[in-house]
Parts: C-alpha cells; sequence; structure tokens
C-alpha cells in the first residue's frame, strides 16, 4: 500500500471538479449572453426616446442611495453601481437559479425553457421588485401597458437568449452531441 500525499485527489475526484467547473462556466456564460440580450434592448429603448417615464434602472439607484445611505448620496453621480448589480444578478444570481430549474422547465429546447423562465421572472419582477421601486405593478405607474410589455420583452429576450446558450454549453449537451456525431458517422 502506497502512501498518499497530503492533499492529493482520488482519480475520479479531478473529473468532478473539472466537470463542476465546466458547468459553472456554461452557467456564467449563459448568464452573461441573457444579461447582454437585455441590456441591448435597454440600450435601445434609450436611444429611440420610448417609454422616457419607465426607468428602472434610475428607480433601483433611488432606492439603493435611500435604503444603503439614508438618501445621503446622489444616485445620479454613480449609474454604474446599478447596471454593475443587474450584470451581476443577471450573469451570477438568475444564471444559477436557471441551471437549478433547467430540467424542471417546460419546452424542450434550452431557448424555449429560456422563454419560460423569462416569464416566470417576468411575474415575479412585476409583482415583486417593481412595486418596491415605486413603479407599481409590471411598471405600470411609469409607463402603462407599454411599460408591462416592455419588460415582458426584456426578460423574454434574457430568457431565451441564456436558455439557448445554456442549452448549447451544458456538459451534458455536449457529450450527447459527441455521442450522436460518433453514431453518425461511425
Amino acid at each position: 500500500m502506497t502512501a498518499e500525499k497530503p492533499g492529493s485527489r482520488e482519480p475520479g475526484e479531478s473529473r468532478t471538479f473539472r466537470s463542476a467547473l465546466r458547468r459553472a462556466g456554461a452557467v456564467l456564460l449563459a448568464g452573461l449572453a441573457g444579461t447582454l440580450a437585455h441590456t441591448l434592448l435597454m440600450s435601445l429603448k434609450a436611444a429611440s426616446g420610448l417609454l422616457p417615464a419607465f426607468q428602472p434602472y434610475a428607480a433601483l439607484q433611488r432606492v439603493l442611495a435611500e435604503a444603503l445611505l439614508a438618501g445621503a448620496w446622489e444616485p445620479a453621480g454613480f449609474p454604474l453601481l446599478s447596471y454593475a448589480l443587474s450584470w451581476f444578478n443577471g450573469a451570477v444570481v438568475a444564471g444559477f437559479v436557471f441551471a437549478r430549474v433547467y430540467r424542471r422547465l417546460p419546452g424542450g429546447a434550452g431557448w424555449r425553457r429560456g422563454l419560460a423562465f423569462g416569464a416566470a421572472a417576468w411575474c415575479v419582477m412585476g409583482l415583486a421588485m417593481f412595486p418596491a421601486l415605486g413603479l407599481g405593478p409590471f411598471g405600470w405607474a411609469a409607463g402603462g401597458a407599454g411599460a408591462a410589455a416592455f419588460s415582458l420583452a426584456m426578460l423574454l429576450a434574457y430568457g431565451g437568449a441564456m436558455g439557448a446558450a445554456y442549452g448549447a454549453l451544458r456538459p451534458d449537451a455536449r457529450s450527447r452531441r459527441r455521442r450522436r456525431d460518433a453514431r453518425e458517422n461511425g
């Protein structure tokens, strides 16, 4: 029997670690893809002048300033904080939540599961976050049906892009593709 070095791993442990790392990478890249789609829609909204009263990032900055610094901070001076929070939430927090519920979501294909996730996120955001930011349910107080429809479009774009990316990047999806390709070519 050979003595094991401290910190050495069993052969299966390094594979498990690499697999976990690949899974985490897939989640982060998928979350970034969704967040990029969401940000592009928000940028198009700003550039076109659509729904000028519907400013969820400005509302988030205001609430953060009041909650964290008792209003002593001028939120307009730090717009990057709410964007950074949004990117972190979209790429990391919501990305990992999506990965955890992925197999339970309806739709089959990754992008369809992403749309289901986006619709569920729209309900949560519309009923919890927007009212907490003073925008009313689904942003209605800041733009009526237009704000509700736009926030739905943002979250469907987010979910669809994230789902498509995650569906393609998941380690088990790659291994299924390799097996299928081997059957077709072998």
